[in-house]
């Protein structure tokens, strides 16, 4: 959606035209525009955009007060999301997930984040996963360019997954996520003479898991990491002529976690991860003393730093690890970061707390994370808090949520009650 929008911007003016979505559109672009307004009259600030921002919100409360953080943390029915892979190493045969995020909740009361997951283990080594992941943009009237009335539309956004995860040893598994996009933004209005039409895309994850058992300071602990490439997939266009194509939110996501069983009841882990958007860094264009753009006699404009971001998929990928205009120090800059703290008691209930951290060249998401979980027979409920350190973000002052089953506690339930009560 955002290379669509920076590149056509007059394109999509015409269905743009509410103010509620055009904030709308600003927030998802890099869930921090008060410092995209200013990209064009500072050479520093490049955030790396994609279409379908959507895909890279964290759904599930667990994480949302953990910084964002999922890469190698205890693995649970929301490890779809983070690192399927986590999936063969759940002790438990099955079980469900439903999410719920307010957006924007300070401007509207109608744009929300949906998240349903649940996963099935086939034997001791082989688990199966999907999850359903819906965002709504609300009630959206539409004008054309002389602001009559083109009716009113609910822009929305899903992704539906599947997942294979499969344990190789005692301490490894690795995982194979499927993925199909559909972009609803436009609702088939039409620009002009141009039509428009949702955007499809399909995409897939790859992750590795680890996890082994050690000693630390005298006490028994679980030391873990993971790897995730998320999002590997087509372009995706929203234009029946297919001329305008962008990149998805290909990202990488890799880090550690250690967990430290205190004794019996307490425990308490922490938790990193290192994040990229593998997608192509915008470059520096070459303009004259006038601030126009210098085209070459094939008619495209001149590049004067970094590289050409109209590449296939597979490039665009390795050329974001070297594409920043102002080289490695750039390249530096497009690694965000998040760190967590978990404590559970007794396995029933749990803080949390988190940081994430985005440069502020590359976007300038920066902000603390709360939360609890509680563990009630068959259900779970955990709860999350953000605290933004820099500017507005779309979660600012939201309690999200996350419910989730325990099959396996509903069956030992059930076993439980005599025959003649049942």
């Amino acid at each position: 959606m955002v290379q669509l929008l920076s590149s056509n911007f007059m394109f999509m003016r015409s269905f743009f035209a509410s103010k509620r979505l055009l904030w709308l559109a600003i927030l998802l672009m890099s869930f921090s525009f008060s410092y995209a307004q200013r990209i064009s009259r500072n050479d520093k600030l490049r955030v790396v955009t994609s279409a379908v921002p959507f895909l890279l919100i964290a759904p599930d409360a667990r994480a949302g007060s953990l910084g964002d953080v999922g890469a190698a943390t205890i693995p649970d029915i929301n490890s779809l999301r983070w690192n399927p892979a986590k999936l063969s190493f759940i002790e438990k045969d099955m079980g469900f997930s439903m999410a719920y995020s307010p957006w924007l909740r300070g401007l509207v009361n109608d744009i929300n984040l949906s998240y349903l997951a649940g996963y099935k283990r086939l034997d001791e080594n082989q688990t199966i996963g999907g999850s359903l992941l819906y965002f709504s943009a609300g009630d959206i009237q539409y004008t054309d360019w002389e602001g009559n009335d083109q009716g009113i539309y609910r822009p929305s956004e899903f992704a539906i997954d599947a997942t294979y995860s499969r344990k190789f040893s005692d301490h490894i598994s690795g995982a194979v996520s499927a993925r199909f996009i559909h972009s609803n933004l436009t609702s088939g209005q039409y620009v002009g003479t141009l039509s428009t039409k949702p955007g499809t895309s399909v995409a897939a994850d790859v992750a590795v898991y680890y996890q082994k058992p050690v000693e630390l300071f005298s006490t028994d602990a679980i030391f873990a990491w993971g790897l995730n490439i998320s999002n590997i997939g087509s372009k995706i266009s929203y234009s029946d002529d297919n001329t305008q194509k962008d990149f998805i939110p290909t990202h990488l996501r890799i880090g550690p976690a250690l967990t430290f069983d205190l004794d019996d009841y307490n425990r308490l882990s922490f938790m990193f991860d290192l994040n990229k958007m593998l997608v192509p860094t915008p470059p520096i264009w070459a303009t004259d003393s006038l601030g126009k753009p210098i085209t070459g006699a094939d008619g495209n404009q001149i590049i004067s730093k970094g590289k050409n971001p109209e590449v296939s998929v597979p490039v665009g990928m390795l050329q974001s690890f070297y594409d920043a205009p102002n080289g490695f120090s750039e390249e530096l800059q497009e690694f965000s970061v998040g760190v967590g703290v978990e404590y559970w008691y007794d396995k029933q209930f749990a803080i949390r707390g988190g940081y994430f951290y985005e440069n502020q060249y590359k976007g300038g998401r920066q902000f603390f994370t709360l939360g609890v979980g509680l563990r009630y027979n068959v259900f779970g409920l955990d709860f999350s808090y953000l605290v933004p350190t820099t500017q507005r973000h779309p979660l600012e002052n939201t309690l999200r949520f996350t419910l989730s089953f325990d099959f396996d506690a509903f069956k030992a339930q059930g076993a439980a009650i005599p025959p003649q009560v049942r």
